[in-house]
């Protein structure tokens, strides 16, 4: 697991260092300007996907907790 997270912020600073020198030809200030934009615009990216994530996974968890005490409903009424 602690390699996963590794590799993911390797990969996400590889991105921040090659967004850097693509845009490094247009001078240093706007290159970095640009890439710590797009560091912030992907960190909420990244934010907002987990949270969709999180949300998909609470309702299908929601959804077989229901499944479950329908099944237990109707056993007890019968």
């Amino acid at each position: 697991m602690q390699k996963e997270k590794f590799d993911r912020i390797v990969s996400f600073l590889l991105g921040a260092l090659i967004t850097f020198q693509l845009f490094l030809f247009l001078g240093y200030s706007l290159a970095l300007f640009i890439t710590i934009t797009f560091v912030v615009v992907s960190l909420f990216l990244v934010l907002a996907l987990d949270a969709f994530s999180i949300n998909r996974e609470k309702f299908y968890e929601i959804k077989k907790q229901t499944e479950l005490l329908e099944k237990i409903y109707s056993k007890h009424t019968k």
